[in-house]
């Protein structure tokens, strides 16, 4: 049965906006600051006192009864939370007769609270908005008909149709059509790209032009999107060392404030200051020494940093690996499939003296043999033809041959393709490679490259190097981290040293170690940080992860990567973006120093206020706004971090 797909939106998902109204802290904090505008309305208006005292009481219940009760739940656990010392010192300013100042603080606690909360759901709805960017139907093509089905349904190896102005549903690759596909919200580029056959697209990005046929690579759970929100999640409930290290002092801080507040109350009772005083005195110091501040000065910046990060494809899973992403000093590649794609490419070729044939005609000739070939290699010849436009004619009797390569006829011509040890020795009908083949075979393997052989008609024609891809970006890369730490990348690699110094020399590393078994990878890494280096290892593959769990701090590259290394990785470069990590480090660097900067100002603050209250004259309102009015400023200061600017900075740092 055939079902006519529904129209649906051409724009992209709106973005996630939680309101303050569906927070409970926003709304409580709301009554509480209506009651106590009307309170002090009525106060002005001279009005009756009961109504005044009773609109002030219902300003503090309002304001304060959820934090208070928060707080002696904590206090049963035997933790004191510092929540519970602001509805104290509030209770206090009531009970000696100060209900405006009371009412106050609890209106004041109660917005910084409620900002507090809007933040953090902000924080949130930048990572979780993503999820938003996937539709929730597709249409799922097969047997000549069409059927629209849930996202979720979807399962590997589905085709889903995809209509001009329609969102992606699904990581995949394109089996038929070609258009247009704008990814900024995926990859950040910020012009459309063209997709044709064989290319991947991502779920949530938009297809501009032409239908799309795509073949689902990835269930919905494990599309970018969605372990882009998975890993931030999962980031969000593990603590970075600073702020483990604040909640284990806050314990004790706040109870030293607590004896230190009963002292300031009682010290200067005996010389005759009136209990009034002491006590307004005592509690102003309960309220501006508390470390609200000082604690939430750290995990914004860091888990704002893993939200933006996320959003431009580099999962790090944890505020912790934020740190030490920072503190990286030193940066160690594994080669394939990391500063190279692990695929193949006609990287030269020569046409031998005596076959009558140029480049071109070789390369031809090579790639309609080829083109009926699964083989990598053969793929490599296909498409090196078609990047320099040449027709590729199509083969008949083909023929592929284990340990010898492929033969086809093409035209009324017989064409060989294998290895030199393979074809080269007698040949075909007896001809020998010849001098001139075997110095084009040596001086690409002198390169690094492997040398594959071409037989036309049982004569040699021609030699193909073939070499791994070179990732485009990685050049500029190992240049962005050589400025970001100071010292040049070092590579690690299985791979024999021509090949290894070629790559190297290519994209600009000079410290090479070929070789290398997978524990030989891990013991360099070992080796680098006994001379007080901090690595970062960026692998891809299972002989990858021993020096992953060595590392400072461990870089999968997502796209390919083996199942061992994605979780044994710290961070995951989703889209194989090279250029993403040192901009990444960037970031980190920046998160720290927004930490820094908090820790400071929340310092500064407490220090500056409990000055003024045990040497001056500090009015308990203006302790109260300069005590949230600092937990608010360093709670936005880390969140700045979310905004793109921040990534593009980043990038530019990097």
């Amino acid at each position: 049965m055939t079902t006519v797909a529904p129209e649906r939106p051409t724009t992209r998902a709106p973005a996630r906006r939680t309101r303050w109204t569906a927070l409970p802290e926003a709304r409580w904090a709301a009554v509480s600051l209506a009651l106590f505008l009307t309170a002090l309305a009525v106060q002005l208006a001279d009005g009756p006192e009961p109504v005044r005292w009773a609109l002030y009481l219902a300003c503090c219940a309002a304001g304060g009864w959820e934090p208070g009760l928060s707080g002696l739940r904590a206090l049963r656990e035997r933790t004191l939370d510092v929540d519970l010392l602001m509805v104290v010192a509030a209770i206090g300013a009531v009970a000696v007769g100060q209900a405006l100042d009371g009412a106050l603080l609890i209106v004041i606690f109660a917005t910084s609270g409620a900002l507090e909360a809007l933040a953090t759901a902000r924080t949130e709805d930048s990572v979780r908005g993503l999820l938003d960017l996937a539709p929730d139907t597709a249409t799922r093509v097969g047997d000549g008909a069409e059927e629209v089905v849930r996202v979720a349904d979807l399962e590997v190896g589905d085709v889903v149709l995809v209509r001009p102005g329609e969102l992606v549903p699904a990581d995949g690759v394109v089996v038929a059509g070609a258009g247009e596909v704008d990814q900024a919200t995926i990859t950040g580029e910020p012009l459309p790209v063209d997709k044709a056959e064989g290319d991947e697209v991502f779920a949530g990005t938009l297809n501009g032009t032409g239908a799309l046929r795509v073949r689902v690579g990835k269930r919905a759970a494990d599309s970018v999107v969605a372990r882009i929100a998975a890993a931030v999640e999962e980031a969000s409930r593990t603590k970075a060392r600073t702020q483990l290290f604040i909640e284990k002092v806050e314990q004790r801080y706040s109870i030293g404030m607590v004896v230190a507040t009963l002292v300031i109350f009682t010290a200067p009772l005996p010389w005759g200051e009136p209990v009034r005083e002491a006590l307004l005195r005592a509690m102003t110091f309960m309220i501006v020494a508390s470390p609200c501040a000082l604690v939430l000065a750290t995990m914004p910046p860091l888990l704002a940093a893993i939200a933006n990060a996320g959003r431009h494809g580099v999962l790090v899973k944890s505020a912790v690996v934020v740190e030490r992403l920072a503190d990286a000093d030193r940066v160690a590649f594994d080669k394939t499939g990391t500063l190279t794609r692990g695929e193949p490419e006609v990287a030269g070729l020569r046409a031998l003296p005596g076959a009558g044939l140029d480049e071109d005609a070789l390369l031809r000739l090579a790639a309609s043999a080829e083109h009926p070939s699964e083989h990598p290699l053969g793929r490599a010849v296909v498409r090196a033809a078609r990047e320099r436009g040449l027709d590729v004619p199509q083969a008949r009797e083909f023929t592929a041959r284990p340990g010898r390569g492929v033969r086809a006829r093409v035209g009324d011509r017989v064409v060989e393709i294998g290895s030199p040890e393979a074809l080269g020795g007698a040949g075909i009908g007896g001809a020998g490679i010849g001098g001139a083949g075997i110095g084009a075979v040596d001086g690409f393997l002198t390169q690094g490259h492997t040398a594959v052989l071409v037989l036309v008609d049982g004569e040699p024609a021609g030699v193909l190097a073939i070499a791994d891809r070179v990732r485009p970006e990685a050049a500029a890369a190992v240049a962005a981290l050589t400025a970001a730490t100071g010292a040049g990348p070092v590579l690690l690699t299985g791979d024999n040293r021509r090949t290894a110094d070629r790559l190297a020399e290519r994209v600009g590393i000079t410290d090479v170690r070929a070789g290398l078994l997978p524990e030989d990878k891990a013991e360099a890494v070992r080796a680098l940080q006994a001379e007080g280096r901090r690595v970062v290892v960026v692998g891809d593959g299972v002989n990858d992860a021993p020096a992953l769990a060595v590392a400072h701090a461990g870089v999968a590259m997502g796209a390919a990567g083996a199942d061992l290394t994605l979780r044994t990785a710290d961070a995951v470069v989703v889209r194989d973006d090279l250029s993403t990590i040192p901009a990444a480090i960037a970031l980190a660097r920046r998160a720290k120093r927004v930490v820094v900067a908090n820790l400071v100002i929340a310092g500064s603050f407490i220090v500056v206020l409990v000055a003024w209250d045990l040497l001056g004259d500090l009015p308990l309102p203006l302790g109260v706004a300069g005590h949230e009015g600092s937990t608010v400023i360093v709670g936005l200061n880390g969140l700045r971090l979310l905004r793109e600017a921040a990534w593009r900075k980043a990038k530019a740092e990097g």
